[in-house]
């Protein structure tokens, strides 16, 4: 986001060619909730034929520091990932799944998220994890 604060659904997606590939799309976001979706394919496999571990914890740190960004946004704060820890719970080749992020605590310093990948056909979990961020001053000027 390149010192901007572009919290938005478009801009958040649009930030990352990283996030934009790993597929997570937002579909709805504030301080207490992020609610997202990937639609997976063939394009998120390991050799295996599987997806790949990387595409859940990408898509729960996502989810889990825009929340905390957004909690921390009126103070000109963002926040960042210290600790994502992403348990993999059922292997899956094709299909939507979704993404629910929800703080277990706001501090001023830190935030602890905790955020479930379920999916969308049944409701049963593909991935948990919790992350950690640190609040840090929102850097200023185009060029930071």
């Amino acid at each position: 986001m390149r010192g901007s604060d572009n919290l938005t659904r478009e801009g958040v997606e649009a930030a990352s060619a990283f996030v934009e590939a790993a597929g997570l799309k937002i579909d709805e976001m504030s301080a207490s909730c992020v609610r997202g979706h990937v639609d997976l394919s063939q394009a998120h496999h390991t050799p295996w034929g599987v997806v790949h571990g990387g595409v859940y914890a990408s898509a729960i740190e996502s989810a889990a520091s825009i929340g905390a960004s957004l909690a921390v946004r009126e103070q000109g704060q963002f926040a960042v990932g210290v600790n994502n820890n992403t348990d993999f719970l059922r292997p899956m080749r094709a299909g939507r799944v979704d993404v629910t992020a929800e703080p277990l605590m706001q501090g001023r310093t830190q935030q602890l998220w905790q955020v479930d990948i379920v999916r969308a056909e049944d409701r049963k979990g593909v991935a948990r994890g919790t992350v950690r961020l640190h609040n840090v001053d929102r850097p200023t000027g185009a060029d930071a």
